[in-house]
């Protein structure tokens, strides 16, 4: 019975100490508006590293010192669109979580739409096609109903020729 306890003792003791050893930076500003304009901007810049971790989040060390260039920047009084240039011109477009519009960027703003307009018109093209279908079974039944009508008008009209 104490081997268990010691064993929830121990699990309990490993488990409260891993947040108490994360990292918490706090960066000052001299303004509020800097200090929000600085979570604002680590949030849309992605760390490399990580790759789905915006820098804010991220423990790597390069997204420590993406956040100390970040915060050097606007304490500098560079405007967001600065900041960002300098990643983006550094890390290439991929830092930006909103990337822009160009050339090397096109496939990831319009991929979605034209995957989209191909499904459409596969999915139109189908509806089309089986709706012909069902047209030609409609006709053809009913030319096969026709053909028996005729038939059995046929055999049963006395023959006028005898």
């Amino acid at each position: 019975m104490t081997k268990y306890i010691l064993l929830l003792v121990g699990a309990c003791w490993i488990f409260s100490s891993a947040p108490s050893q994360a990292v918490i930076e706090q960066v000052e500003f001299d303004e509020p508006q800097q200090e929000q304009r600085y979570r604002d901007l680590t949030e849309e810049l992605r760390c490399v590293v990580c790759q789905n971790q915006n820098i804010a989040d991220s423990e790597a060390p390069l997204a420590k010192d993406l956040r100390e260039i970040t915060a050097d920047m606007i304490r500098q009084g560079a405007s967001d669109d600065e900041v960002k240039t300098f990643m983006r011109d550094r890390y290439g477009d991929f830092v930006l979580y909103r990337t822009p519009f160009n050339s090397a960027t096109a496939f990831l703003w319009l991929g979605p739409i034209i995957v989209l307009l191909i499904v459409l018109f596969g999915v139109i093209k189908h509806i089309r096609k089986r709706q012909e279908d069902d047209l030609l079974g409609a006709s053809q039944s009913q030319d096969d109903t026709n053909r028996i009508k005729v038939r059995n008008l046929l055999r049963d009209t006395p023959n006028l020729g005898d």
